[in-house]
């Protein structure tokens, strides 16, 4: 039999398999074996998983979505939080969960199935747990929205109009702006006789920034104009060994860094597809320390 060929029937038997394992199997090297499951991944014979072993992904064949439930172990922090919040409930209304949950549920994208609902002139994005079908969606959905208002059954039928069966892939601009609202400091709310200097702060503020750019010889590649006078907004690009990458870097000129501010900056950093840089000149609090330590050890916070 030809190895491809081998390869398929391994899959197909044990399936989701680690790279790995199936090298065992045709007693061939991991580099080979992967190169041969990326040709035959190409070819959409099989499927890869967004969830990662130890840094590898998995490779099945459609039906076997399934078994990828045995694999949620590898799920940390608010990942598994989110993955046992959707497995418990079968749906969830993305503006009703917490930041750190909507980032979450945007990354479990083996499980987590966006679907775009348009009620009442607004869209709105719902989470589907991967095993629910869209009719039972649909039901839960209308449950959800029929709550919040009475509405008579001859209204009812647009929200069925309006779910979309085709998942979304990306997050609405309209949806990232309602988060950013959502939680912009309540100390913004202050005494308009301190305008003049908050205008100073903020120049002081972006001199730091910049001097600290200059030191760790970040390149800046746009510069956002943020309403708030502590908060500046840059795209940048670092040096390093390999060549320059690029971030988003949220800076903010606050004495206590909290999770929320953390969430918000993860959820438009995600919204270009860039790494974040938190630049601050006050501290994490403990509540924002263990959310980078412990569920998104990939942010990089630096005070100034």
């Amino acid at each position: 039999m030809e190895t491809n060929e081998r390869i398929l029937a391994i899959v197909k038997e044990k399936g989701p398999l680690l790279p790995v394992h199936v090298s065992k199997e045709i007693n061939d090297s991991i580099l080979m074996t992967s190169a041969r499951l990326s040709e035959l991944l190409s070819s959409k014979k099989i499927k890869i998983s967004n969830i990662k072993v130890g840094g590898s992904p998995l490779y099945y064949f459609q039906g076997q979505e399934i078994k990828l439930q045995n694999f949620a172990d590898n799920l940390r922090g608010v990942e598994r939080k989110a993955y046992d919040m959707l497995l418990e409930n079968k749906l969830l209304r993305d503006t009703t969960q917490e930041p750190a949950i909507r980032v979450a549920l945007r990354q479990i994208k083996d499980f987590a199935i966006p679907l775009q609902v348009n009620y009442e002139n607004k869209a709105e994005i719902f989470w589907r747990w991967y095993l629910t079908d869209n009719n039972e969606a649909e039901s839960l959905i209308r449950e959800i929205l029929t709550k919040q208002e009475t509405v008579p059954k001859k209204e009812q039928q647009p929200i069925e109009a309006a779910i979309a069966k085709k998942p979304i892939e990306q997050i609405p601009e309209k949806l990232i702006e309602e988060i950013k609202k959502e939680h912009e400091p309540m100390e913004l709310k202050k005494d308009t006789t301190k305008k003049p200097r908050k205008t100073i702060d903020k120049s002081i503020f972006l001199r730091e920034v910049h001097s600290f750019f200059n030191k760790t010889k970040i390149t800046t590649v746009e510069e956002y104009p943020v309403t708030k006078s502590s908060e500046i907004d840059f795209v940048i690009e670092l040096q390093t060994s390999i060549g320059n990458i690029k971030y988003f870097c949220k800076s903010k000129n606050k004495k206590s860094i909290n999770d929320s501010d953390i969430s918000t900056a993860i959820i438009q950093a995600q919204s270009k597809n860039l790494p974040l840089l938190f630049l601050a000149s006050g501290a994490l609090t403990k509540k924002a320390s263990e959310m980078l330590n412990n569920e998104f050890k990939n942010i990089t916070f630096r005070k100034i």
